[in-house]
């Protein structure tokens, strides 16, 4: 059994892996197959000897620059701004913005001891050349990424690139009466013009 105790510590380590979850997944891994628990190991070293982060956007990649910086058939003068290559694989999903991104790698949080000189913003600002037409500010919504990106606006204002930032509200298919304050005011200030 220590072998089994050891697995569900290490399973615990994991972000947002709960004692419950470790178990569930460690009597997973002692129900597959050889060969299948042989793979995922081989996946998790590959992943940990291959994966680094892009020289470009600092997105997390195979090879350098990643994808998406190497694409000549994206738009190279819209650079999105996001914190973390998760939320790069989220705008990715959904399929419609075609230009490169910026990863800052977190937000400025001083409780957690992040400040700008911990984030990518050096590595922005270098970046935003006369070709860059539009910078796009899409961090999350929360306290210290509002902070983060108005610290960003401040820094890029005297390079005289337009800067937007994507709109927040209402789910597709949320409830007006279900929402907060913060959403219904985002929602309203991120209205548009509706055309007939």
């Amino acid at each position: 059994m220590d072998s089994l105790k050891k697995l569900i510590d290490e399973l615990k380590k994991m972000p947002g892996i709960g004692p419950k979850s470790a178990q569930r997944l460690a009597f997973y891994i002692l129900e597959s197959s050889h060969d299948q628990v042989e793979s995922l190991a081989r996946a998790l070293l590959s992943a940990k000897k291959n994966i680094r982060y892009c020289s470009t956007c600092f997105n997390i990649t195979d090879r350098d620059p990643c994808a998406v910086c190497s694409d000549l058939s994206r738009d190279h003068s819209t650079v999105c701004v996001v914190e973390e290559p998760e939320d790069l694989m989220a705008v990715e999903r959904a399929g419609r913005y075609k230009g490169i991104y910026h990863v800052l790698g977190g937000v400025i949080s001083p409780l957690d001891g992040l400040g700008p000189e911990n984030l990518r913003i050096k590595e922005l600002l270098g970046r935003i050349t006369p070709k860059i037409k539009e910078v796009v500010m899409a961090i999350n919504p929360t306290t210290e990424g509002e902070a983060t990106m108005l610290y960003l606006i401040k820094l890029m204002s005297p390079l005289r690139v337009k800067i937007t930032r994507i709109a927040y509200g209402l789910p597709v298919g949320g409830d007006l009466d279900y929402a907060d304050e913060a959403t219904l005011t985002s929602a309203f200030e991120g209205r548009r013009e509706v055309h007939v």
